[in-house]
């Protein structure tokens, strides 16, 4: 079966092509990568994953062209990252010269 590992986070792109036997897990497919030896910040880390952006569990099977997706923990609550930009927004609307 031929799957592909991909984790992505800005300045590095990691993906690795793989032939597995069937059945594979999805964790098997992150070892059989070396995404965990070769990014530092994965070694130890408890790893959210998902097959082509639906969240899965290392323990579930794949299938052949799957795509095994590392995701990176959020650096900022959804919420409180709309609520910057929303600030920003009313900053630069107040700064800008009346027209007319």
């Amino acid at each position: 079966m031929h799957v592909r590992v991909v984790y992505l986070r800005p300045g590095l792109t990691f993906e690795r092509d793989l032939v597995l036997r069937s059945p594979a897990t999805i964790g098997e497919a992150i070892e059989a990568s070396g995404v965990r030896e070769s990014v530092a910040e994965l070694r130890t880390a408890k790893l959210e994953v998902g097959v082509y952006s639906r969240l899965r569990e290392p323990t579930d099977p794949l299938h052949d062209g799957d795509r095994v997706e590392i995701y990176r923990p959020l650096t900022l609550d959804p919420k409180e990252a709309r609520r910057i930009r929303a600030a920003i927004r009313r900053r630069r609307k107040s700064a800008q010269p009346p027209s007319g």
